[in-house]
C-alpha cells in the first residue's frame, strides 16, 4: 500500500527520498562484500580481463594495422589489447555479472524476501549499480597497474584523456549494469543463468573486436559492431589511453568521441527502459 505525503508518494517526498538513499547506500556496501566473498566470481568478472591482457600480451609482441595511406603501423599488443580489456571487465562487471546474479536471485527466493522489507525496488537496483562500480574500478586499477608496471604501457599523462577514461566509464557501467538487470529476465531459472547469458556477452565481445583485431573481422561484422556498446567502449578506451596518431587506425580515422557518447547514451535509455518495463521482486510465469 502507497502512503502519501501531500501530492508525492512517500517514497518521492524528501524524508522517503532520503530514506531510500540510506537504503540503497547499505546495499551497495552489501553487494560488494557479497561479491568478493564468492571467490568462482571474482576470478571470472574480475580477474578474466586481466588474466587475457597477460596472455595477448605474452603471446603476441606487436600488431601490425593498416594505416589507410598504403602503409602499415605497428603497436605492442599490450597498448592495444588493454582499451579492449577496460571494456571487456565494464561488460562482465555489468551485463554478466549482474545478469547471473539477479537472475539467481530470482530463483532462490531473495528477491521474493526482499519484497516483504521495507527495501524499495529502486534501493535494490542502485546497490547493484553500486556494485557494478565498485568492482569495475578496482578491476580498471589492476588492469592499469598491471598495463603500466608488468608489460611497460605508457599511460597518458595530461588531464583531458583522463577525463576522457572518466566519463567513458561512468557511462558504459551505468549502461552495462541496466542492460545486466534487463538480461537477468531471459534465463528461465538461476541454474541456466550462466549457460545463458555467458555465451551471449562471449559472442558480443568477439564480434566487437575485444579479442580479435577489428580490422581482421570481416565488413559485415564491423558494420554490426557498430550497433553493440561493447565495441563504442573499446573505442572510447582507446581514445582515452592511446596516442593521437593511432586515431587514423579507426573508421574514419577519428575518435569518434561523439559517436560514443550517443551510442552508449541510446543504450542506455534502452536499458533503463527495459528495467523499467520488465524488472519485479517475483517473476511472472
Amino acid at each position: 500500500m502507497t502512503v502519501t505525503t501531500g501530492s508525492l508518494p512517500a517514497t518521492l517526498s524528501p524524508a522517503g527520498l532520503a530514506r531510500t538513499i540510506r537504503i540503497a547506500l547499505g546495499r551497495v556496501g552489501y553487494e560488494v562484500r557479497t561479491y568478493f566473498r564468492q571467490l568462482d566470481q571474482v576470478f571470472f568478472t574480475f580477474l578474466f580481463p586481466v588474466l587475457m591482457l597477460g596472455i595477448f600480451a605474452s603471446v603476441f609482441d606487436t600488431m601490425t594495422f593498416p594505416d589507410g595511406r598504403g602503409g602499415t603501423t605497428d603497436i605492442a599488443a599490450a597498448e592495444y589489447y588493454l582499451p579492449a580489456m577496460l571494456a571487456s571487465g565494464i561488460l562482465l562487471s555489468g551485463v554478466q555479472n549482474l545478469g547471473v546474479d539477479v537472475a539467481v536471485a530470482r530463483t532462490n527466493g531473495t528477491l521474493k524476501r526482499l519484497a516483504g522489507t521495507p527495501m524499495p525496488p529502486v534501493a535494490f537496483l542502485v546497490g547493484k549499480l553500486g556494485q557494478a562500480f565498485v568492482t569495475g574500478l578496482a578491476q580498471a586499477v589492476v588492469l592499469l597497474g598491471v598495463g603500466a608496471i608488468v608489460f611497460r604501457v605508457g599511460l597518458p599523462t595530461d588531464a583531458g584523456s583522463w577525463a576522457t577514461f572518466a566519463w567513458v566509464f561512468v557511462l558504459g557501467t551505468i549502461t552495462s549494469a541496466l542492460l545486466g538487470v534487463a538480461l537477468s529476465r531471459v534465463p528461465r531459472s538461476g541454474r541456466s543463468a550462466t549457460a545463458v547469458i555467458i555465451p551471449i556477452v562471449l559472442v558480443v565481445q568477439f564480434a566487437s573486436g575485444i579479442f580479435i583485431q577489428f580490422s581482421l573481422l570481416p565488413e559485415w561484422m564491423q558494420q554490426a559492431a557498430q550497433a553493440l556498446p561493447v565495441a563504442w567502449m573499446a573505442l572510447g578506451m582507446r581514445a582515452a589511453l592511446l596516442p593521437d596518431a593511432y586515431a587514423m587506425l579507426e573508421v574514419g580515422e577519428t575518435w569518434n568521441l561523439a559517436g560514443v557518447a550517443l551510442a552508449l547514451g541510446i543504450w542506455l535509455v534502452v536499458g533503463l527502459v527495459a528495467v523499467r518495463l520488465t524488472f519485479r521482486w517475483i517473476r511472472r510465469s
